[in-house]
């Protein structure tokens, strides 16, 4: 069983398989007035990391799902970067988790059931650092390996983070480096150094819970994960959901160690330019390389944070108590009034 691969098994990897954001539009695309539910606080209306419902008292419900195909050749590991991947969007609207079930799809006959175990024995382990049960699931017998989440989630209401309340003004914070999906596509191409991997593994598994006490400073104004759209477009989704637009530079942006040896090798997934092509008419700024991280598709990405300039003080203090690097206290840019174009890349 060491010598099976899961990435050979799948035509795509991580948040690298989500649809493209141009067909997704499409797909998703209504011209029937949705039913209206007073206590839904947010639904499929926006772009947002996860459904909120009201449950009185001042508390809400927080559900989303998420699920991939392997971005690791590791049983265990991918089990365990599907599940802080999945665990992710309830911490992105500042919310606690309380619960997930298991989306299995396993290729029977191709791949030993036992790995399908090791993959859940991954997602327990994530679980019980996130504090919460396995609860349960569903499998199915699929032509590749995917594994995710269906998770659970509460706040207080007053806690609540949307990705589209970004105000003009407020400076714009990362919590994990971008990269993640230009080293996944060295593991699969056989590029990957050997000494890379663990920093790899271990920032795909890092959960996001910093986003639960985000949740608690009033200044932060905005909340999304960054995942497979990448930096740029989901810094577009939260200017556009705020009616305004956004400048960063690219030099600020945190990257994973070494990985301009993979970047020199043209070294980076297919949904990147997919990424590109999508929303390169609504960025300035994007006229060489750097597209290559800017829209590097991210598995299990960090907390794209807008802050209040007089709350930065307060959001320093969290990070370096969680024990959060330096490099990740600085902004990577601001929210500005809306443009021609909503990313401006500096």
């Amino acid at each position: 069983m060491e010598d099976i691969k899961l990435t050979q098994y799948s035509h795509g990897a991580g948040c690298g398989c989500k649809i493209a954001p141009s067909v997704l539009d499409k797909i998703l695309h209504n011209t029937k007035p949705l039913q209206e539910f007073k206590n839904l606080l947010v639904g499929n209306d926006t772009k947002d990391d996860a459904a909120v419902m009201d449950i009185g008292n001042g508390q809400a419900i927080i559900s989303t799902t998420d699920f991939f195909m392997p971005i690791v050749d590791d049983a265990f590991d991918f089990g365990r970067i599907a599940s802080a991947n999945a665990i992710s969007d309830v911490y992105a609207m500042g919310g606690k988790p309380l619960m997930a079930v298991a989306i299995l799809g396993w290729p029977v006959e191709k791949i030993p059931a036992e790995l399908a175990a090791k993959v859940l024995e991954g997602s327990r382990e994530i679980c019980k650092q996130a504090g919460i049960p396995l609860a349960g699931g569903h499998s199915i017998d699929s032509p590749e390996p995917i594994f995710g989440l269906a998770v659970t989630g509460i706040m207080p209401i007053s806690n609540l983070k949307k990705n589209s309340t970004a105000k003009e003004g407020d400076l714009l914070f990362l919590t994990k480096p971008i990269g993640t999906g230009i080293m996944g596509t060295a593991l699969k191409r056989g590029l990957l150094n050997q000494e890379d991997y663990p920093t790899w593994v271990n920032t795909m598994c890092k959960l996001n819970s910093i986003g639960e006490k985000l949740g608690k400073i009033e200044g932060v104004n905005a909340l999304t994960d960054v995942t497979g759209f990448g930096l740029v477009g989901h810094l577009i989704e939260m200017a556009e959901g705020s009616g305004l637009s956004a400048e960063i530079s690219n030099s600020l942006v945190p990257l994973l160690n070494g990985i301009e040896k993979y970047t020199s090798q043209f070294c980076f997934p297919d949904n990147t330019t997919r990424n590109l092509n999508s929303y390169k008419d609504k960025i300035a700024g994007i006229d060489g390389l750097e597209f290559i991280t800017l829209c590097d598709p991210q598995t299990s990405g960090g907390l794209l944070v807008s802050v209040k300039p007089s709350a930065v003080s307060e959001y320093i203090n969290l990070i370096k108590s969680e024990a959060y690097s330096d490099l990740f206290c600085n902004p990577i840019g601001k929210m500005v009034m809306k443009q021609e174009k909503v990313v401006t890349v500096l």
